[in-house]
């Protein structure tokens, strides 16, 4: 099976355009504690519909690791209760947006586009450069279309077989 990836960024912080307020109110907080079964659940809870395989045997060591190099992780929290995230990994003058998704029971309530831009938000006052993202075919199908709605740009495609 062929699998598109698309590198997205922007270079400015003028490029990052608003997303509409949620629905209901949501309450985003930054994971300062570095625990690897949080992420672990985290990961686990929005990628298992989306083929996120690449940290599922990840061990406690390997999650702190990544966790103590520059990694940044806010919780969208909806009605006390974990509805996504946005994981930012310093990288020199870019960051990365890592992860960001949600939990299944909080697509369609409009956090998304509003976790999505706080992240981003957060990403330039870290970022001198640029901060960039990847998605690919195997992502949500909206995926692309809120980065892009969020002023990010495409900047490279790649097709592997999987």
């Amino acid at each position: 099976m062929d699998v598109t990836t698309w590198y997205l960024q922007q270079t400015s912080v003028t490029d990052l355009r608003p997303a509409r307020p949620p629905r209901e109110e949501v309450a985003i907080v930054q994971a300062e504690i570095p625990s690897a079964d949080f992420h672990r659940f985290l990961y686990s809870a929005v990628g298992s519909d989306w083929q996120w395989t690449d940290r599922r045997e990840w061990t406690d060591e390997q999650w702190l690791g990544w966790l103590a190099g520059g990694v940044e992780t806010w919780v969208a929290y909806l009605h006390g209760t974990p509805a996504g995230y946005i994981a930012l990994e310093q990288q020199g003058s870019d960051v990365e947006i890592a992860y960001f998704g949600l939990l299944p029971f909080a697509i369609g309530k409009g956090i998304g586009g509003h976790l999505l831009h706080f992240g981003i938000a957060r990403a330039w006052q870290l970022a001198s450069s640029r901060v960039w993202v990847h998605t690919c075919s195997l992502d949500s199908p909206i995926a692309r279309g809120n980065y892009e709605a969020r002023g990010f740009r495409l900047y490279k495609t790649e097709v592997s077989k999987v």
